[in-house]
């Protein structure tokens, strides 16, 4: 494959990112959204490693649009507001903030597990890539994808130290406190863990049906 091949598949998920990055941008600083400002900041960041891990993973398009769509949920999540009457946690009507199933399921829950069940793909993917050094068609084994969803978890736990970062650096923010870190990594736990057993599945079935 090519390098302009390489590049131009990254044209339609690229285009995607930069757009809704742009709205959201305009967005926050209308508002005076200090929060969203340090998100946007870091999603920016993240975008850039995970070019700088596509460059030498080639990553699949299904990941990479997953991982769009992740950042995609989380600018909502900051930036929509909640209509007065939908139940909420907390004193900011924001999507964040909303319960899906009253005192049961947030927003902000279904956002963690959907993100970091993508991060264990996206570990899977590096290391099948990493893999492939010792053998052309890696399997995805139950010790692979346990390893694949405790490195999503891991970058799970990086993610609460973003926010801790957050608390500290901006006055007023919607984090949460302990509770919702809590689980924050309950969801993180069940999207990683989700995310594992269908790699187990469908990447092996996939492989099957290639033979």
């Amino acid at each position: 494959m090519t390098e302009s091949v390489k590049a131009s598949s990254l044209v339609p998920v690229g285009v995607f990112t930069i757009a809704y990055l742009a709205i959201a941008t305009v967005t926050a600083f209308a508002r005076g959204n200090q929060e969203f400002i340090f998100y946007i900041v870091v999603v920016v960041l993240l975008v850039g490693a995970v070019l700088i891990v596509h460059r030498r993973v080639q990553l699949s398009q299904g990941v990479l649009w997953a991982l769009s769509v992740w950042g995609l949920a989380h600018m909502m999540g900051g930036l929509v507001r909640v209509p007065e009457g939908w139940p909420i946690n907390g004193d900011i009507r924001v999507l964040y903030s909303l319960w899906i199933i009253p005192n049961y399921l947030k927003y902000d829950h279904v956002v963690h597990a959907y993100g970091f069940g993508t991060t264990t793909w996206v570990c899977w993917q590096g290391l099948k890539s990493i893999l492939r050094t010792y053998t052309t068609d890696p399997q995805p084994t139950f010790g692979l994808m346990v390893l694949s969803a405790t490195a999503g978890l891991g970058f799970g736990a990086l993610n609460e130290v973003v926010e801790f970062a957050a608390v500290l650096l901006v006055p007023e923010t919607n984090v949460g406190g302990y509770i919702n870190t809590g689980w924050d990594l309950v969801a993180n736990s069940v999207g990683a863990a989700t995310a594992a057993l269908l790699i187990l599945v469908f990447d092996r079935s996939k492989s099957v049906d290639s033979m």
